[in-house]
């Protein structure tokens, strides 16, 4: 399988509206894995790294949910290629950095992917559509059990899971979900949030996770604490601080109406007007007006309808999907030509904002 035929098949991420809804974009579960008596990715010699290589990818690339996936070397891969993948959230920044001896296998549903050789020896995780902590956790934990019946896995009874960050201990599980959190950014309560959600010992990172920025109003929230806690005893205290983030998210979009609708729907109305008739879009821009976009339909603005063509947008207007569109690679500047062409084809046919109801219905 190559890259072309990768991005080729429907994924449930970018081409289905199952499961998706108004706030919870997608659920994530990673887990750390090492193989027992190997030194850790980081110490090992080449030749190590390529020997574990070998092993993971044939181990990998037999499972089930595997066996008709992309299975390649991060040497095998242009930086255009990497780009994409990272923009999928396939892989980490981490994996196309890495020296000789990386690489990744992804379902063909893009719904699992397992890198190698990144900071441990194997990073596995499951993607979901929409807020399903527990369809992802059986996911990953059968593909999990399934490896470890072929693989040797450093394992300590008392410090669980051995991996190349202390951090990571226990579990070496981190469950995480991106949240669309607009009205909250609008309002300014996002500091307040991420204050609340660090002292329930979770964490919030940007759109690609750590240091990366919430471009679109679109926030990773995951466990922090991996050892002293069960995988599903993790999962139950994610979920109860997501529903809490949902509900304070849905109470800051009533404030905003009640406060001053017209000055909302006034936002909303202008990206509308400009994802139509710009000729120059960053990505950051971009982004932010289709956060706005969905928002109008969390709003009921605009028809149910139009949440996986949004969707869809926020992955392809990404810098490197842009190019591979193109069969071509381009400077920033043009990239922001090419962006807002792209967009401005995609909302020449789209519905018009409906403002008669002027209601704000409660999301899914």
């Amino acid at each position: 399988m190559t890259i072309d035929s990768l991005i080729a098949t429907p994924s449930e991420l970018t081409d289905s509206s199952n499961s998706k809804t108004a706030i919870v974009l997608m659920t994530r579960i990673r887990l750390a894995r090492n193989l027992s008596s190997n030194v850790f990715p980081g110490w090992a010699k080449p030749a190590q790294r390529e020997e574990i290589l070998t092993t993971c990818r044939h181990a990998v690339g037999a499972t089930a949910p595997m066996r008709r996936g992309l299975n390649v070397s991060v040497s095998e891969l242009t930086e255009l290629e990497k780009q994409i993948l990272v923009e999928r959230h396939l892989i980490s920044r981490e994996l196309c950095g890495t020296k000789a001896g990386a690489g990744v296998v992804i379902s063909r549903d893009q719904a699992l992917s397992v890198m190698i050789n990144e900071e441990d020896h194997l990073r596995i995780q499951v993607l979901r559509a929409g807020f399903q902590l527990k369809k992802a956790w059986n996911a990953i934990n059968d593909l999990d059990t399934a490896l470890e019946d072929q693989l040797d896995y450093a394992f300590s009874p008392t410090l669980g899971y051995m991996t190349a960050c202390p951090t990571n201990l226990g579990t070496a599980m981190r469950a995480s979900a991106m949240m669309h959190l607009p009205a909250l950014v609008i309002a300014n309560q996002m500091e307040k949030v991420v204050r609340a959600v660090n002292q329930l010992g979770m964490v919030v990172r940007g759109l690609f996770g750590e240091g990366s920025d919430a471009s679109g109003s679109i926030f990773q929230i995951s466990n922090q604490t991996t050892l002293g806690e069960s995988e599903e005893e993790i999962i139950k205290r994610l979920g109860s601080v997501l529903a809490s983030i949902i509900e304070h998210e849905l109470n800051a979009r009533e404030k905003l109406i009640e406060a001053d609708a017209g000055k909302l729907f006034d936002k909303i109305g202008r990206a509308y007007g400009i994802l139509q008739n710009s000729h120059v879009l960053s990505s950051t821009e971009a982004m932010n007006l289709l956060s706005l976009i969905r928002l109008g339909i969390d709003l009921n603005l605009f028809p149910e309808a139009s949440r996986p063509v949004v969707d869809r947008l926020f992955i392809e207007a990404q810098p490197g999907h842009l190019q591979h569109t193109q069969k071509a690679e381009f400077e920033p500047g043009q990239r922001d030509l090419i962006r807002a062409t792209r967009l401005r084809a995609e909302f020449a046919n789209f519905t018009r904002p409906d403002y008669s109801s002027r209601t704000a219905a409660g999301p899914n």
